[in-house]
């Protein structure tokens, strides 16, 4: 496309990221119980929220990440919309949340892939962990956003 794509920190409103996410492989993340209020919640309460957009304004990708900025980021999204995927809009995200939260020799960066996506991180260098544990009583009914 050769757009020239603009990555910053942004606060998205619930109803821009639900518009982006109907354009993304995201769109199927989230349980369908309470989701535009829960939306809400992500898009206000995150500690890293990286915006990226196009020329006209549209978003394109977003990175949202939890981290204490001393020792561990945790990536809750990362997603591009589907026209702009390979373009290197996800690494650079990645990039940019990483050095926010304190760069690469003090932060670990731990994240749930979906299945399609483990090829994209393991390029960026990541592994597989077998030590992460989970606690999960959330209903949870499968949707996609649209």
């Amino acid at each position: 496309m050769g757009e020239k794509i603009e990555i910053k920190e942004e606060r998205l409103s619930a109803e821009e990221y639900i518009d982006f996410l109907k354009r993304t492989d995201l769109g199927s993340q989230y349980p369908k119980e309470r989701f535009a209020e829960r939306i809400s919640r992500l898009v206000n309460n995150v500690s890293i929220s990286l915006v990226a957009r196009n020329e006209g304004g549209l978003v394109v990708g977003t990175l949202f990440g939890l981290t204490d900025y001393v020792y561990w980021l945790y990536v809750t999204d990362l997603g591009v919309d589907r026209e702009y995927e390979g373009q290197g809009i996800g690494s650079r995200l990645m990039k940019a949340a990483h050095e926010k939260a304190g760069g690469e020799k003090d932060i670990a960066v731990y994240l749930i892939a979906n299945e399609n996506a483990i090829p994209f991180y393991e390029k960026l260098g990541m592994k597989k962990a077998e030590d992460v544990m989970q606690y999960n009583q959330i209903e949870w009914t499968d949707f996609t956003v649209r």
